[in-house]
């Protein structure tokens, strides 16, 4: 159904595509650097720049939004669509950039571990939302949204767990308090890719 209600142009979906694409990008260099920590100030200034990549691709497609009268569904659920997709990637950057401004000498496990899980968060989100283009299979779409909350519920799990072996790691207060705001960056990152989920089971849900 949602396929036969789709203007000809593909417009949206190839911002939505190159989104997504910057994003994974984003989440594979913060993942990189937190497991092999070394040149920081190099590698946080390349997940800068491709996050300015990715600001270009939203502002391109907030205009378009506002200019083009057919769009794939409703407007809304565009600007949320591209607002949440968008929000992975600043989040992205902003756990890395507090990497390099507070001096952080060494990466932490559970730190590396969600941004791993925020890497396959960000793959499966550019797999639905490049499913949105023709919906065929709206079970699959749903399934995949799915696996996506899984991911995230996984994220909130080692946020927890990792907190605690924080405290208990003998570190200062400090540290604990830097640590503490980029492991919760990183958390919040995969609860955007919940809720570019959502957006998509609700247009699913409503088209097909």
């Amino acid at each position: 159904m949602l396929e036969k209600l789709m203007p000809k142009s593909d417009e949206f979906f190839d911002d939505f595509d190159a989104q997504c694409a910057r994003t994974v990008e984003g989440a594979k260099l913060l993942h990189a650097l937190l497991a092999d920590y070394r040149d920081v100030p190099t590698r946080v200034q390349a997940l800068k720049d491709v996050e300015h990549k990715g600001d270009e691709v939203t502002h391109a497609a907030f205009n378009r939004l506002h200019q083009q009268f057919i769009t794939p569904f409703d407007r809304a659920q565009i600007h949320t669509l591209l607002s949440r997709i968008d929000d992975v990637l600043d989040l992205t950057n902003a756990a890395a950039a507090r990497l390099l401004y507070y001096e952080i000498e060494t990466s932490r496990p559970d730190a590396t571990e969600l941004a791993r899980l925020l890497v396959l968060s960000t793959q499966k989100v550019q797999e639905v939302v490049a499913a949105l283009r023709l919906i065929k299979k709206p079970e699959q779409i749903l399934a995949g949204c799915m696996e996506i909350k899984h991911l995230e519920t996984q994220a909130d799990e080692v946020l927890r767990a990792g907190m605690g072996r924080l405290f208990k790691s003998g570190v200062d207060t400090l540290t604990i308090i830097k640590w503490k705001e980029i492991y919760d960056l990183i958390e919040t990152a995969t609860d955007k890719c919940q809720g570019v989920a959502n957006v998509i089971e609700g247009v699913v849900l409503e088209h097909s």
